[in-house]
């Protein structure tokens, strides 16, 4: 009785689907290409500042090794077992370099992990890549932060300036430690720890009293001078580390975009093969059919 006619649909575009056309492949090839460029000027601007990095680094720990030689002298112990505990972690503010912060944060989440309740954990996080890291899960243990580390070669006022805010914070910890990366070669770094010990720490020592001289305030301003010492040293370690990594990474970045480049032109040339030959497919058809 009644006739229903079914009504075929066709899509508007004629275009052969997960296929790209030859405008978007010559439009990925611009991009890469722009990235290739990106990366390789990065890759020389790092290497300049590596450079001057790793000259700067040769005198900068003879601070960090003379405060160390110091407290293993005087054979200057921390008390784990009490609860105040500083952490204090060197990471910058400027990425693409590789694991360099990443390191360091997870190095400091596996510690306080281990920490057992009732323990004060204080963070001193100097770099907004760490503080981006933990601000999230360990917010409210956060002391202090610190910005615009990276961006200019650290000098020793930068890390008296930083020990100063540290100690004006009134935080008594029974113990500290400082995390921080070693350089050790242009393709390689070391995530390390440094212990920082406090006032009470030092004064319990047992070979310090054996020299008259040495008062409250000498050790006072001794132990903060360390400190300063620690901070600038671990700073100078983690911007050399820092450039080379990003050095390397970037060196990596390059070469994979040149991969990329050259599979796409593959493509495109491949693509374009095919268009053409589709077309002239196409005209000797129609001349044959003619």
């Amino acid at each position: 009785m009644f006739s229903r006619t079914a009504k075929s649909f066709v899509p508007p575009c004629t275009s052969v689907r997960g296929m790209a056309t030859l405008k978007e492949i010559r439009m990925r090839l611009k991009s890469v290409k722009n990235i290739q460029k990106i990366t390789k000027s990065m890759k020389m601007v790092s290497a300049a500042k590596y450079s001057k990095a790793e000259r700067e680094l040769k005198p900068a720990r003879a601070y960090g090794g003379g405060a160390t030689a110091f407290f293993q002298k005087a054979e200057v112990k921390q008390d784990d077992t009490k609860p105040n505990h500083l952490i204090i972690a060197c990471t910058s503010d400027r990425g693409l370099c590789g694991a360099v912060h990443a390191s360091i944060i997870r190095m400091i989440k596996n510690n306080l992990a281990m920490k057992k309740p009732g323990t004060d954990t204080k963070l001193v996080l100097i770099g907004d890549k760490g503080k981006a890291m933990m601000q999230k899960i360990y917010g409210k243990s956060i002391l202090l932060t610190f910005n615009d580390i990276g961006k200019r070669p650290v000098v020793f006022l930068d890390a008296s300036k930083i020990a100063s805010q540290i100690l004006d914070q009134g935080y008594k910890f029974d113990h500290g430690t400082l995390y921080y990366n070693w350089f050790k070669s242009v393709i390689s770094y070391r995530t390390k720890e440094m212990p920082i010990f406090s006032e009470e720490s030092i004064s319990r020592s047992e070979k310090l009293p054996l020299y008259d001289s040495l008062d409250e305030e000498v050790l006072r301003s001794y132990n903060e001078f360390a400190f300063v010492s620690q901070v600038f040293y671990a700073l100078k370690e983690g911007a050399c580390s820092e450039q080379s990594a990003r050095m390397t990474a970037m060196d990596a970045a390059s070469k994979n975009a040149g991969d990329m480049i050259s599979k796409l032109t593959l493509t495109f040339n491949r693509t374009r093969q095919a268009v053409i030959t589709r077309e002239l497919i196409e005209i000797i058809s129609g001349a044959s059919a003619l």
